[in-house]
């Protein structure tokens, strides 16, 4: 979310103007605005990362495979890959204080929906609808704060926005993992109703209405485009979260998928680079930083919501750490986070983007290291602190990235590699959730078969574990047939756990490797101006 704060400002907009003309001269309307459209923005943070702790929940409530169930995070993160190019398009055609006001409602209602959830395809249809209504939320906030203040004001609205913004990442853990054992998952997204009401009540009174002649009634939009990519990564998702349990291209079913997201994606860059307005306008793409950026973008993207996908799932199947506890434990990691963005601002004044980035990719690279030495019996005190710096690190990569990417585009082509860059981030989340629910099951098939080849009877350490359990057992009343099979299946139960926590240290193993390989991008970065991009502004 903090990649975000940090956008380019659009060019002169008369209108906007108007706006911030007309705020200023009531003084205390503007710091309103500002409050409504940061509380309807902090509902969508929130919702990003209060769901992570309730997933375990809803996996066994609803029946699901963990690639099923990762389905539940990748919905939201597709619909909001599809509604970006189309929230720009949206706001001017309707009006951004309309479109906010109707995000909000979308929003609020597909909470319900998800609440409401009887199995898992109604969960994953109303994930997709929040994730339509919650996508434009946080760029539509954003947009009308740049069009409230005047200059003078921008660099204080902007602080105060981004500290409101931080705030959902820093409760929603602990109030999901509280929600979640004490009124069950489906309150994770009750809670939206209340304070949804609260926003739509808020942006209705205090958001200037738009004014009705400068809604573009017949901006042309590149529905061909939109459509190509949303078969195009939707048939990927598949792929990569069906093709383990379906055995990839021996299923006639991924094999087509594959053949479809090929085919529409292939397409869709023919498309995009004939089209007069593109959805995604692909010739950004011609500028070596933000190509570079850009990749660095799906890579963190992986790397930041890969991870925070897979530590709840540890803790809790592997640890039996309630949600609750997860929650407490992912928030001082969290707290990190909004306190090294506070730094970075601030350093970002003196030191080269590329200098912070470095760091940060270092920094997560020793956090992922760290937790690289997970074992069955890892306790808070062994997370606590890689979690910190995971947040330090990642902090620190979000803003210097915003600003290396397009700190040296041209002013003309700013805005189309803003958006580009941001489709990047939240491409990167839902093939993250896709790869490390893939790889934790493909990980833990290959561990248990490893750990039983060596267990057979001729082994002395596997025969005295075994009688020893018998033993127990039979001491606890049970006959000694009944007693060798629990002994038996105390062991498997062992076996798999065991596999599973390797598998997690794969995954971490991954991240390591990941933002290893992602140092070198560095090169392809120009030293960037931190001046040449304003903090508030229309991102798509």
């Amino acid at each position: 979310m903090a990649a975000a704060l940090a956008i380019p400002t659009p060019d002169f907009d008369p209108y906007a103007s108007r706006i911030a003309h007309r705020a200023a001269k009531q003084g205390w309307l503007k710091w309103a605005i500002l409050f409504a459209a940061s509380f309807g923005a902090i509902l969508e943070v929130i919702d990003v990362s209060i769901v992570n702790v309730a997933v375990p929940d809803m996996q066994g409530n609803l029946g699901a495979t963990l690639s099923e169930i990762g389905w539940v995070s990748t919905a939201y993160s597709m619909a909001n890959i599809i509604v970006i190019p189309l929230s720009a398009w949206l706001g001017h055609r309707f009006g951004k204080k309309n479109y906010f006001i109707f995000s909000l409602i979308g929003f609020t209602l597909a909470s319900i929906l998800c609440g409401m959830a009887v199995n898992l395809p109604m969960l994953l249809i109303a994930r997709a609808l929040q994730g339509l209504g919650g996508g434009g939320l946080l760029a539509k906030a954003q947009s009308i704060l740049y069009e409230t203040f005047d200059k003078k004001d921008q660099g204080k609205a902007t602080a105060l926005f981004g500290l409101s913004v931080i705030v959902g990442p820093t409760i929603g853990p602990a109030l999901g993992g509280y929600l979640t054992d004490t009124l069950g998952w489906r309150w994770i997204f009750f809670i939206n109703i209340p304070f949804g009401i609260i926003g739509i009540w808020l942006a209705s009174l205090f958001l200037l209405r738009d004014n009705p002649a400068d809604m573009k009634k017949h901006e042309d939009v590149d529905w061909w485009g939109i459509l190509l990519l949303t078969v195009g990564l939707g048939c990927l998702q598949i792929v990569l979260e069906q093709g383990e349990q379906e055995d990839w291209l021996d299923s006639a079913f991924i094999r087509n998928s594959f053949v479809v997201s090929a085919v529409s994606l292939a397409f869709f860059v023919w498309h995009e680079l004939r089209v007069k307005h593109p959805a995604v306008d692909l010739r950004v793409l011609r500028h070596r930083t933000l190509a570079a950026g850009s990749i660095y973008s799906v890579i963190l993207g992986i790397g930041l919501y890969g991870a925070m996908f897979a530590i709840p799932l540890f803790t809790q199947r592997s640890l039996s750490f309630t949600a609750t506890k997860t929650g407490l434990l992912l928030m001082p990691g969290a707290m990190a986070s909004a306190a090294a963005m506070i730094a970075v601002n601030i350093l970002m004044k003196r030191l080269d983007p590329r200098t912070l980035i470095a760091t940060g990719a270092l920094m997560t690279i020793g956090a992922m290291l760290a937790l690289t030495d997970i074992n069955p019996s890892t306790g808070t005190g062994q997370l606590f602190w890689p979690l910190i710096w995971r947040g330090f690190g990642t902090a620190m990569i979000f803003m210097p990235l915003s600003i290396a990417t397009l700190g040296s585009l041209p002013k003309e082509d700013v805005p189309s590699g803003a958006g580009f860059f941001s489709l990047t981030r939240q491409l990167g989340s839902s093939i993250g959730i896709a790869i490390i629910t893939t790889m934790v099951q493909s990980s833990a098939s290959t561990h248990r078969a490893q750990i039983v080849s060596r267990i057979d009877p001729y082994n002395p350490a596997y025969t005295e574990r075994l009688q020893g359990l018998t033993s127990s057992f039979m001491n606890s009343g049970s006959s000694p047939d009944l007693a060798r099979q629990q002994a038996i299946g105390t062991i498997d139960n062992a076996v798999n756990g065991q596999a599973m926590v390797l598998s997690y240290v794969d995954v971490f193993w991954f991240m390591v490797i990941l933002f290893a390989l992602s140092i070198p991008l560095l090169l392809c970065f120009k030293r960037s101006d931190p001046t040449a991009i304003q903090d508030v502004g229309e991102v798509h």
